[in-house]
């Protein structure tokens, strides 16, 4: 099995079989997935009043957004770090001098 990732679908099948008491393992057989991507999609998505299926995918996707942000270096930074690389700085000394 490849990873993908589970759509909104996915997500509302497995809130109508959950609450049809079907096991973790039925779910996952049924979506072709991993017992533990279910059991793991409902730990992390279920809050007081449950796995709730719009609110898992909006969970889901908040959180695969803000771990794509990451810190971009500009050339004009390289530039700095090749400079000070060529004054004999060490790397600790460039990357407390870029904190500030």
């Amino acid at each position: 099995m490849s990873y993908t990732l589970l759509t909104r679908e996915e997500r509302y099948q497995i809130w109508a079989m959950f609450h049809t008491e079907h096991s973790v393992r039925e779910i996952a057989c049924a979506l072709d997935r991993s017992p533990s991507t279910i059991s793991r999609e409902i730990r992390r998505n279920s809050g007081r009043r449950g796995y709730r299926p719009k609110q898992a995918h909006d969970l889901a996707a908040v959180r695969a957004h803000s771990s794509r942000r990451r810190r971009r270096i500009t050339p004009a930074q390289w530039q700095n770090v090749e400079r000070l690389i060529q004054l004999d700085w060490s790397p600790q000394q460039i990357a407390e001098r870029a904190r500030l």
